[in-house]
């Protein structure tokens, strides 16, 4: 005989955790026993909300393999709600473990005990718990399960300290097959035909493609699709990435003008929130054609004239089989290369603005000096505000998994705890964090966990001392007489790192930033690159923030 939590750390290994990201908590000791027996690395964090990050980032960098966090009861598990949150709407599937007071004494007022189950249930695609010890992989199956079918999001599994600590046989438990990817759902040939219809009319049709691609693993049947239609062709949340950026329709800098001039829209697995106005950025005249992975979301904020619902790419390689039975095909590359004449002369003028020399640093030049020292091997993470901002209109996404940030929710803190994952997956490819100095404060204590484990991440800040991102707008509305709660210390985060066994450097001009690079990834420690960027307290010179 044995005891749940290897019971727990089996189902766990068969789910394909790759490893179990905690913060050591009593009410979870015997999955931790269970995982050494399964060879299953635990790393432990300073804070369960950075465990709960990393889950995420473990999924969304390893089709196939699901992330997982272990907490413990009450401030455990309340500490990793943002982190819950976040996955939720970034629609990553992780598996979330909770401690919980024993059962047997359950509403008699246990130490930490609380009702986590009502709590995460809004913030997850299913959260229960289970009370039976030799129940405990078919709770663990279930929760993957929901976690990765339809809309991907987290699952959250209570199991009382008692039922874990309980005996069981790893021999007579009944382990269930446990999938990670769900089966694929195939569209509508009727919804494929209307869709190739309502393209087959369009002049000026244009496509944006989202996180839905991404889950749907449909990256390649994106590319096959937009280079035999050369629709002009925009990226958002984790579906930046699945068309490479030099790929001739791929377009960033004309999305605002494109999507005025459309008249077709094709929405593939991204939603109609707000970075789309709630559906208004798009001309009431144009027709809709939407694509997702679940029925419920077709329609949102604003009706769609066509509905196809299943696996993106799928969905994709459908339509341009149809599109290839046609006697002509379909060949958008007039609009294509109008756009593509104003996209390269956008980005000719945006060039001249990312060099200058100034000091303290052009947030711009800051962005340019990292975009000319990545390749398509370095793992890219925006943990900030304005200067993830700025970053994002300079630095390509090369390629996918070249790129991660919290997504929807916005959350701050995401930079070390996806890095410690994506270091964990890949440790021979270069991680790189983009930081602001405000995001640094939320869970830059994680640099110890990669000093720990030996994971040599690089983070490089863009530090004015502020909150930016507020500190215009407040500026802006109320007068610099009336900010308050923007401004921060000018602090050498790099002598935080170095004090935590870490390397530091300090750059205030950006001919410094390119060698604090080398230096910093040829150290071989978990570093950070401290740079004292310009403060725009008003209106910031010339269109920098446009």
């Amino acid at each position: 005989m044995t005891h749940g939590g290897k019971l727990a750390a089996r189902a766990m290994r068969n789910a394909g955790v790759g490893a179990i990201f905690t913060l050591s908590g009593g009410h979870v000791m015997p999955i931790y026993d269970g995982a050494l027996d399964e060879g299953i690395p635990i790393i432990d964090v300073r804070h369960e909300q950075a465990a709960v990050h990393a889950a995420d980032a473990y999924s969304r960098l390893n089709p196939g393999r699901i992330g997982c966090a272990v907490l413990t009861a009450g401030p455990g598990v309340t500490d990793g709600v943002t982190g819950i949150a976040n996955a939720w709407r970034a629609n990553s599937p992780v598996l979330v473990i909770g401690g919980q007071a024993p059962f047997n004494s359950l509403r008699r007022g246990s130490l930490q005990e609380m009702d986590h189950v009502s709590m995460v249930r809004p913030i997850s695609k299913w959260a229960d718990s289970c009370y039976q010890t030799d129940r405990i992989p078919e709770y663990i199956e279930m929760a993957v399960r929901a976690a990765v079918s339809g809309v991907p999001g987290p699952a959250f599994l209570e199991i009382p300290m008692d039922v874990l600590m309980g005996p069981a046989s790893l021999e007579e438990a009944h382990f269930p097959t446990v999938r990670t990817t769900p089966p694929m759902v195939v569209p509508d040939p009727d919804d494929v035909r209307a869709a190739v219809d309502a393209l087959a009319g369009a002049e000026r049709p244009i496509l944006l493609a989202g996180t839905g691609v991404k889950w749907s693993r449909g990256g390649p049947a994106l590319t096959r699709f937009v280079e035999a239609t050369r629709i002009p062709t925009f990226l958002n949340g984790m579906g930046r990435g699945m068309l490479r950026a030099d790929n001739p329709q791929f377009f960033n800098r004309v999305r605002r003008e494109a999507m005025k001039r459309c008249d077709v829209f094709v929405l593939a697995g991204a939603p109609l929130d707000f970075r789309l106005r709630f559906g208004s950025s798009i001309p009431s005249e144009a027709t809709i054609v939407q694509l997702d992975m679940e029925a419920g979301l077709i329609g949102q904020n604003r009706s769609a004239d066509v509905g196809v619902v299943g696996n993106l790419g799928a969905a994709l390689d459908q339509m341009l089989a149809r599109i290839g039975d046609a006697a002509t095909g379909l060949d958008f590359g007039p609009w294509s290369a109008e756009l593509r004449t104003r996209e390269d002369k956008l980005s000719a003028a945006f060039e001249a603005q990312l060099a200058s020399d100034e000091s303290p640093v052009d947030p711009l030049r800051f962005a340019a000096e990292i975009r000319d020292f990545i390749d398509e091997d370095t793992i890219l993470i925006g943990d900030g505000g304005d200067i993830v901002a700025q970053a994002a209109k300079v630095i390509p996404v090369l390629r996918e998994n070249c790129w991660m940030d919290p997504g929807p929710l916005g959350t701050l803190g995401v930079g070390m705890p996806f890095a410690l994952a994506a270091q964990h997956s890949f440790p021979d490819r270069k991680v790189l964090i983009i930081y602001g100095d405000g995001a640094f404060g939320l869970n830059g204590f994680e640099y110890d966990t990669a000093v720990r484990f030996g994971l040599p991440i690089v983070g490089i800040m863009g530090n004015d001392a502020a909150w930016g991102q507020m500190l215009r707008p407040q500026v802006g509305l109320y007068g610099a007489d009336r900010k308050v709660a923007v401004d921060l210390a000018e602090t050498r985060y790099d002598k935080v790192v170095e004090a935590l066994g870490g390397h530091g450097e300090y750059c205030e001009r950006p001919e410094e930033i390119r060698p604090a690079l080398e230096r910093s990834f040829a150290s071989g420690l978990p570093a950070l690159i401290n740079v004292k960027i310009r403060k725009d307290e008003g209106t910031p010179k010339g269109s920098t923030y446009a």
